[in-house]
């Protein structure tokens, strides 16, 4: 029986230089190898993009390898199955004829298996008297034999590849985790440090990482993060050096250090809180009578647009990206993450998010955001705030500051009075939905 010998497909399908590479190395494969058939094709499916296969040519795979009723696969057997598509398309789970064929045609391209397509293009054996088969047209399972070293190289490739990348995702996750929680420890403990810069350092280099990075590009971020973590990790550590010098085993002594002072006033800030409050708080006794409703968002973003500066492509679609927006201002505001914790959860996590906003519209009136954002959590406590007034002060402080350039001017350039409308707009549905309903 003549086996190896180079073959042309059946039909219109064309002779490639890729099919007569497979069959010279079908043709090379020692006569004395031996393999194990699931073994090989594990390997095949981890390294299976490498070697451009489909899931769906795997299951096609597996499919003729059951044809054959050994296990061990050796290089002096004859590897050639015959089944028909209806076996085949019943072995791999009901594939369609389409599909299937068109996934054969992966297998033969990737070099997985050979046709040996009879003149009539019919799969099928001819036996000799004894039983023996003589001649089979079908598919070569000889690839498998002849590459199970190379396989074994690519599948160790892949899997080398992705602990890598493993380990380099997991680096990167506690690389910003260290980084998040110094930069909330050195905003607790009061380190001197600007530390709203540090913040917008590492939001930079994050927003280098795509959804889906490759492990090249996520190593790099790790150095650029690393070399952040080591400069926060040198501030904080001289700090505590500073502030316990003597604080080692050979000292007697205990050193006591308060790690979560009391938050400091307004009063102790050395601000008036009259003249705070005036900022971006219209001060009203009637504060129980306001609507319980919710802020429209785009009436807030019309009140407080620098918080767009902070949002990912410097756009604000929905509630969830005005939150995020607020927890990158925090930082910059100087605002510790004990006193953002009080009142998100005194407010509630969008009225604090619209507050921490108003105070970041208006940040370089603000002597210490966090005493103040402290000071109205206080106030919201007792009832005694709203984020309604508010906004509606920051409106009118943006229209009457635009009629005022306006004005001084002369005449309204278009760009600074293109979004008159729209505040005046704004300002006029808040006004209405702060009245009671009848």
């Amino acid at each position: 029986m003549q086996t190896h010998v180079t073959t042309t497909p059946f039909g219109r399908r064309p002779m490639t230089l890729g099919q007569i590479s497979s069959q010279m190395a079908a043709k090379a494969t020692k006569p004395d190898a031996v393999v194990h058939k699931w073994h090989v094709f594990n390997d095949v499916r981890v390294a299976r993009e490498l070697l451009g296969a489909t899931d769906r040519s795997l299951a096609i795979l597996s499919a003729l390898l059951t044809f054959h009723p050994e296990t061990a696969l050796t290089g002096e057997a004859e590897l050639v199955v015959w089944p028909s598509n209806e076996q085949l398309m019943a072995r791999a789970n009901g594939m369609p004829a389409t599909t299937l064929r068109r996934h054969i045609a992966v297998l033969v391209a990737c070099g997985l298996i050979i046709r040996r397509d009879s003149p009539n293009g019919k799969r099928f054996a001819r036996k000799g008297r004894g039983g023996e088969i003589e001649q089979a047209y079908g598919f070569d399972l000889s690839p498998i034999v002849a590459r199970a070293e190379e396989f074994k190289d690519l599948a160790e490739a892949v899997q080398a590849e992705k602990k890598a990348f493993r380990v380099a995702k997991e680096r990167l996750t506690l690389l910003r985790r260290d980084i998040v929680k110094m930069i909330d420890a050195g905003i607790e403990e009061r380190v001197p440090g600007n530390w709203g810069r540090v913040q917008q350092t590492y939001q930079e280099i994050i927003g280098r990482l795509p959804r889906t990075a490759p492990r090249q590009l996520v190593e790099t971020i790790c150095i650029y993060l690393q070399d952040l973590c080591t400069q926060i990790r040198d501030v904080l550590e001289s700090f505590a050096k500073a502030q316990n010098p003597d604080a080692n085993e050979s000292h007697s002594g205990r050193h006591i250090q308060n790690s979560k002072p009391e938050p400091l006033t307004e009063s102790e800030d050395g601000f008036s809180s009259n003249e705070e409050a005036a900022v971006i708080v219209a001060e009203t006794d009637n504060v129980r009578s306001l609507p319980k409703r919710e802020l429209p968002l785009g009436i807030v973003l019309d009140a407080c647009p620098n918080v767009r500066e902070l949002a990912q492509g410097g756009e604000i679609r929905h509630w969830r990206d005005f939150l995020a927006a607020a927890e990158l201002a925090r930082p910059s505001l100087g605002i510790s993450p004990s006193a953002w914790r009080e009142a998100r959860e005194v407010m509630g996590e969008q009225h604090a998010a619209i507050t921490l906003a108003a105070m970041y519209q208006r940040a370089g009136q603000i002597n210490n955001a966090g005493g103040y954002l402290r000071s109205l959590t206080d106030r919201a406590k007792e009832e005694k705030f709203s984020t309604w007034p508010m906004v509606m002060a920051l409106l009118r402080a943006r229209l009457d500051a635009q009629k005022a350039g306006a004005v001084e001017e002369g005449s309204a350039e278009e760009g600074a009075t293109a979004s008159q409308p729209r505040i005046q707009a704004s300002a006029a549905l808040l006004k209405s939905l702060q009245k009671p309903r009848p």
